[in-house]
């Protein structure tokens, strides 16, 4: 491992345990999360999928617009590595999506045309309890070495920690709650997402970007600035000024 590359994993490490110790919105931990994922992997992209209390999947977290709607597509159509990763508790490795059209013949076509051509799936686990799975998406085929899937699953399982934050109240009803609440995060920012997107004129990828800036530079939780938007608390349009003066500093 490079100094540069192990410097860049340590930062990550320190940030996350940072923001699990402080406290940190959980649905900007985790998106956080996996931008770091596709910077130390050195892949494309990468997803998170988050199971509710009946089993069913959802997208709680993107490094990209273009990653999320694949992510959405596999939960929509039931099938893709994700979803197979998360019911089989394993990892699921496709380092040619070429290959993979009879075992995925909705999502491998799909990812080909979203411009993926490989696709690892790393489960999120908390003791025996499958929470969801972490997708790596690269443009180019290959496999991931063993050093990058371990350290994938390592933060698969920091994501997994973040999700489930009190260690002391792990039972299985405690556990259901908290991933319920932050799907219901999920849900509000998504809904805020597309107020800004609509009223700015912006690609969904620009209105995180702006709900994120807000939220930091006034010390403010995402989920809460997501919640304002929605609720017309916090006009769009304060968000907007607020990233196009942002983007010109």
């Amino acid at each position: 491992m490079s100094d540069q590359r192990e410097r860049d994993v340590t930062q990550a490490f320190v940030r996350l345990a940072g923001g699990l110790a402080h406290g940190a919105d959980v649905v900007d931990l985790l998106s956080e999360l996996t931008t770091d994922c596709a910077h130390l992997l050195g892949i494309a992209s990468a997803g998170l999928l988050l199971a509710d209390e009946r089993g069913v999947l959802h997208v709680m977290a993107a490094s990209s617009e273009r990653t999320r709607q694949l992510e959405l597509f596999q939960v929509q159509r039931a099938d893709g590595p994700c979803r197979d990763c998360y019911l089989d508790g394993a990892a699921v490795s496709a380092p040619d999506l070429r290959t993979e059209t009879g075992r995925w013949p909705q999502f491998a076509p799909a990812a080909l045309q979203a411009g993926f051509a490989s696709v690892h799936a790393l489960p999120m686990r908390l003791r025996d309890h499958v929470l969801g799975a972490l997708g790596l998406f690269g443009t180019s085929p290959g496999a991931l070495d063993p050093d990058d899937l371990s350290l994938g699953q390592a933060l698969a399982d920091v994501a997994s920690v973040a999700l489930v934050q009190d260690r002391d109240r792990t039972d299985q009803r405690t556990v259901n709650e908290q991933l319920q609440a932050a799907l219901q995060s999920r849900i509000v920012l998504e809904q805020a997402k597309g107020v800004l997107a609509q009223q700015g004129s912006l690609q969904m990828d620009e209105a995180f970007t702006a709900l994120r800036r807000y939220a930091r530079d006034h010390n403010l939780r995402l989920t809460a600035v997501a919640e304002a938007v929605v609720a017309r608390t916090l006009p769009a349009q304060h968000l907007l000024v607020h990233a196009r003066g942002a983007g010109r500093s």
